[in-house]
């Protein structure tokens, strides 16, 4: 088996896996790769909606080692200690599983993925289950944590809020022992502690391609949680200054704001029931960015008695949303939480204001 470090790219941040087959009687040595999919011109609609096919390819080793030198990915393989019939058994199923519409399926990214399928095809060509031991972090760790342990290593904090937007409360099930092996390095771990019967699964370990320059991510200036406290600070700062420009300013500010939120979650409401991203559904960032948020924002200096009651909500529900924070069911980004204040006090903001325009004038 092979693992291929972390990449520079989102969808290589949590790394790879294969699985390669030397075979001395007809002098061949191919990687069958199941995390191939085709670039066409409708690659992006059915990305979006979940209906991306991906399927298992078979290359070359030294194709695939050409093209993660081209990376700078190191890899690492581990020799599988299967009999004689073990290894026929496996290689059969391997080459039925590349072969015309078998080679295709669905990817899921917890539970049928690069890893997952490697998994499950050779532990289902053993002649007796491997014993996997205990490779928990910890007891109580969700997919969530899991996925943010690759992204921190990485610095990649803006493509974590993105995935804690997009993805809800599925993503925090606690994961057991074999469900961490969607991760191609759990995998490897898991594989490594393995038995059958008294016999290591992993034979021999060894680093075939080391890179020598190794890719180095670097956090970024401005992470999330700094650019919405400056965010705050900046609303902050304007509603100080006692000018025309600057009550101007902060009206449109207030509707920027008002009208970006509700874009994000008619974006969320989207890929909960128009795609087949089963973990884009119960996303509780709808709390916070409610699609009619995305109308309201036309209204901010309405005089009906609607939008005073819709600004009263606003501010009960970004209130309990701070104060019910770690009990939600789903863990939502920390970083939210200078944008969550702001969210409380413009819509406290919004409320008076319509409150005070809505009482009839003294004579």
């Amino acid at each position: 088996m092979l693992t291929c470090s972390a990449g520079q790219e989102l969808y290589s941040t949590f790394g790879h896996s294969a699985i390669r087959v030397t075979d001395s009687a007809t002098y061949t040595d191919h990687v069958y790769n199941y995390g191939t999919f085709d670039f066409n011109p409708d690659f992006y609609p059915k990305f979006i909606r979940g209906q991306l096919l991906y399927y298992l390819s078979v290359e070359t080793f030294d194709d695939f080692l050409y093209s993660y030198q081209v990376e700078q990915r190191s890899i690492e393989e581990q020799v599988l200690n299967l009999t004689g019939e073990e290894k026929i058994k496996l290689q059969q199923a391997l080459r039925l599983n590349a072969s015309g519409s078998n080679k295709y399926y669905k990817y899921d990214f917890l539970f049928d993925n690069c890893a997952t399928r490697i998994r499950d095809i050779i532990s289902n060509n053993l002649y007796e289950p491997p014993v996997i031991k205990n490779i928990l972090p910890y007891r109580e760790i969700t997919f969530r944590d899991l996925i943010h342990q690759s992204l921190n290593a990485g610095g990649m904090y803006w493509s974590k809020l993105g995935i804690d937007l997009l993805l809800g409360s599925g993503l925090d099930k606690k994961a057991g022992n074999l469900q961490t092996m969607f991760l191609p390095y759990y995998l490897a771990k898991g594989f490594d502690s393995a038995s059958v019967g008294n016999i290591p699964l992993v034979s021999k370990k060894q680093e075939i391609y080391k890179a020598p320059h190794p890719i180095v991510k670097q956090t970024p200036a401005i992470t999330p949680l700094i650019a919405f406290a400056i965010c705050l600070g900046m609303f902050i700062a304007i509603s100080l200054i006692k000018q025309q420009w600057s009550r101007k300013l902060l009206a449109i500010l207030d509707f920027l704001l008002f009208f970006c939120s509700g874009l994000l979650g008619i974006l969320l409401v989207f890929m909960w029931v128009g795609t087949d991203h089963v973990l884009c559904r119960n996303n509780y960032n709808l709390l916070w960015a409610p699609p009619f948020h995305a109308v309201a924002a036309f209204f901010l200096n309405s005089k009906k008695k609607i939008m005073n009651q819709y600004f009263g909500l606003s501010v009960l529900l970004y209130t309990m949303v701070l104060a019910f924070w770690v009990i939600l069911p789903q863990e939502l980004n920390k970083d939210l939480a200078p944008l969550i204040i702001l969210f409380i006090w413009r819509s406290w903001k919004l409320f008076k204001r319509s409150e005070h325009a809505r009482k009839p004038a003294k004579i």
